[in-house]
Protein backbone atom coordinates (compact mmCIF):
# COMPACT_ATOMS: atom_id res chain seq x y z
CA UNK A 1 0.00 0.00 0.00
CA UNK A 2 1.26 3.46 -0.92
CA UNK A 3 0.71 5.69 2.10
CA UNK A 4 0.60 8.69 -0.22
CA UNK A 5 -2.65 7.33 -1.67
CA UNK A 6 -4.29 7.07 1.76
CA UNK A 7 -6.22 10.16 2.86
CA UNK A 8 -4.06 12.02 5.38
CA UNK A 9 -6.94 12.31 7.83
CA UNK A 10 -7.14 8.52 8.04
CA UNK A 11 -3.39 8.31 8.65
CA UNK A 12 -3.72 10.92 11.40
CA UNK A 13 -6.60 8.99 13.01
CA UNK A 14 -4.52 5.81 13.12
CA UNK A 15 -1.53 7.72 14.46
CA UNK A 16 -3.68 9.34 17.17
CA UNK A 17 -5.17 6.02 18.25
CA UNK A 18 -1.71 4.46 18.53
CA UNK A 19 0.35 7.41 19.73
CA UNK A 20 -2.26 8.97 22.03
CA UNK A 21 -2.05 6.30 24.74
CA UNK A 22 1.75 6.17 24.43
CA UNK A 23 2.00 9.95 24.76
CA UNK A 24 -0.31 9.90 27.81
CA UNK A 25 1.86 7.23 29.47
CA UNK A 26 5.00 9.26 28.80
CA UNK A 27 3.31 12.42 30.11
CA UNK A 28 2.46 10.59 33.33
CA UNK A 29 5.99 9.22 33.68
CA UNK A 30 8.15 12.14 32.47
CA UNK A 31 5.86 15.17 32.59
CA UNK A 32 3.63 16.77 30.03
CA UNK A 33 5.99 19.58 29.00
CA UNK A 34 9.01 17.38 28.29
CA UNK A 35 6.94 14.70 26.57
CA UNK A 36 5.13 17.21 24.35
CA UNK A 37 8.44 18.84 23.45
CA UNK A 38 9.89 15.49 22.34
CA UNK A 39 6.77 14.48 20.40
CA UNK A 40 6.74 17.86 18.65
CA UNK A 41 10.40 17.42 17.70
CA UNK A 42 9.68 14.00 16.19
CA UNK A 43 6.60 15.24 14.29
CA UNK A 44 8.55 18.19 12.89
CA UNK A 45 11.32 15.87 11.69
CA UNK A 46 8.81 13.57 10.00
CA UNK A 47 7.07 16.53 8.34
CA UNK A 48 10.33 17.96 7.04
CA UNK A 49 11.14 14.62 5.40
CA UNK A 50 7.62 14.36 3.96
CA UNK A 51 8.02 17.83 2.47
CA UNK A 52 11.25 16.73 0.78
CA UNK A 53 9.46 13.65 -0.56
CA UNK A 54 6.65 15.79 -1.98
CA UNK A 55 9.20 18.05 -3.72
CA UNK A 56 10.71 14.97 -5.35
CA UNK A 57 7.30 13.60 -6.40
CA UNK A 58 6.15 16.82 -8.03
CA UNK A 59 9.65 17.74 -9.29
CA UNK A 60 9.24 21.29 -8.15
CA UNK A 61 9.98 23.86 -5.53
CA UNK A 62 7.62 26.79 -6.02
CA UNK A 63 4.40 27.42 -4.13
CA UNK A 64 2.09 26.60 -7.01
CA UNK A 65 3.64 23.11 -7.23
CA UNK A 66 3.53 22.89 -3.44
CA UNK A 67 -0.19 23.74 -3.41
CA UNK A 68 -0.99 21.31 -6.21
CA UNK A 69 0.78 18.51 -4.31
CA UNK A 70 -1.27 18.91 -1.11
CA UNK A 71 -4.55 17.41 -2.32
CA UNK A 72 -4.14 14.41 -0.02
CA UNK A 73 -4.73 16.67 3.01
CA UNK A 74 -8.14 17.65 1.64
CA UNK A 75 -9.33 14.15 0.65
CA UNK A 76 -12.68 13.04 2.04
CA UNK A 77 -13.57 16.63 2.94
CA UNK A 78 -10.89 16.77 5.63
CA UNK A 79 -10.36 20.49 5.08
CA UNK A 80 -12.76 23.09 3.82
CA UNK A 81 -10.77 26.01 2.50
CA UNK A 82 -11.11 29.37 0.87
CA UNK A 83 -8.24 30.03 -1.50
CA UNK A 84 -7.07 33.61 -1.51
CA UNK A 85 -4.08 33.49 -3.83
CA UNK A 86 -2.05 30.79 -5.59
CA UNK A 87 1.02 31.85 -7.53
CA UNK A 88 4.58 30.49 -7.77
CA UNK A 89 5.75 32.90 -5.04
CA UNK A 90 2.61 33.21 -2.88
CA UNK A 91 0.00 30.77 -1.62
CA UNK A 92 -2.66 32.01 0.76
CA UNK A 93 -5.76 30.27 2.02
CA UNK A 94 -7.98 29.99 5.05
CA UNK A 95 -9.23 26.74 6.49
CA UNK A 96 -12.86 27.28 7.41
CA UNK A 97 -13.51 23.75 8.66
CA UNK A 98 -10.89 21.35 9.95
CA UNK A 99 -12.02 17.78 10.36
CA UNK A 100 -8.57 16.98 11.76
CA UNK A 101 -9.41 19.09 14.82
CA UNK A 102 -12.84 17.44 15.01
CA UNK A 103 -11.30 13.97 14.74
CA UNK A 104 -8.72 14.57 17.50
CA UNK A 105 -11.50 15.69 19.84
CA UNK A 106 -13.66 12.74 18.79
CA UNK A 107 -10.96 10.20 19.69
CA UNK A 108 -10.12 11.93 22.98
CA UNK A 109 -6.87 13.65 22.04
CA UNK A 110 -8.00 17.16 21.21
CA UNK A 111 -5.19 18.59 23.31
CA UNK A 112 -2.62 16.67 21.23
CA UNK A 113 -3.91 17.69 17.79
CA UNK A 114 -1.71 20.75 17.63
CA UNK A 115 1.38 18.65 18.29
CA UNK A 116 0.41 15.71 16.08
CA UNK A 117 -0.82 17.79 13.11
CA UNK A 118 -0.47 21.58 13.23
CA UNK A 119 3.17 21.50 14.36
CA UNK A 120 4.00 19.82 11.06
CA UNK A 121 2.86 22.66 8.82
CA UNK A 122 5.94 24.86 9.06
CA UNK A 123 8.44 22.00 8.77
CA UNK A 124 6.59 20.45 5.82
CA UNK A 125 7.00 23.66 3.84
CA UNK A 126 10.66 23.92 4.86
CA UNK A 127 11.25 20.37 3.71
CA UNK A 128 9.62 21.09 0.36
CA UNK A 129 11.76 24.20 -0.11
CA UNK A 130 13.84 25.71 2.72
CA UNK A 131 13.13 29.21 1.36
CA UNK A 132 9.38 28.93 1.94
CA UNK A 133 8.01 31.09 4.74
CA UNK A 134 4.71 30.41 6.47
CA UNK A 135 2.78 32.81 8.64
CA UNK A 136 -0.21 31.34 10.43
CA UNK A 137 -1.79 33.58 13.04
CA UNK A 138 -4.88 31.50 13.84
CA UNK A 139 -5.79 27.83 14.00
CA UNK A 140 -9.05 26.05 14.56
CA UNK A 141 -7.14 23.52 16.68
CA UNK A 142 -6.39 26.36 19.15
CA UNK A 143 -10.04 27.40 19.21
CA UNK A 144 -9.99 30.10 16.55
CA UNK A 145 -12.74 30.18 13.92
CA UNK A 146 -10.32 29.78 11.03
CA UNK A 147 -6.77 28.71 10.19
CA UNK A 148 -4.83 31.37 8.28
CA UNK A 149 -2.13 30.01 5.99
CA UNK A 150 0.09 32.64 4.35
CA UNK A 151 2.99 31.12 2.43
CA UNK A 152 5.52 33.16 0.54
CA UNK A 153 8.62 32.30 -1.40
CA UNK A 154 11.07 35.16 -1.76
CA UNK A 155 12.27 35.57 -5.32
CA UNK A 156 15.92 35.03 -6.13
CA UNK A 157 16.29 38.78 -6.67
CA UNK A 158 14.67 39.61 -3.32
CA UNK A 159 16.97 37.22 -1.45
CA UNK A 160 20.18 38.73 -2.90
Amino acid sequence: MDLNEMPVIERRRIEALVLGPVIRAFQDEFGEERTNELVRKVMVGIAREQGRELAERVSGENLQEFADGKDAWRKNGALETTEIEKKPDRYEFDVTRCRYAEMYHEVGYGDLGGILSCARDFAFGEGFNPKINLRRDQTIMDGDGVCTFRYDLPSQEASK
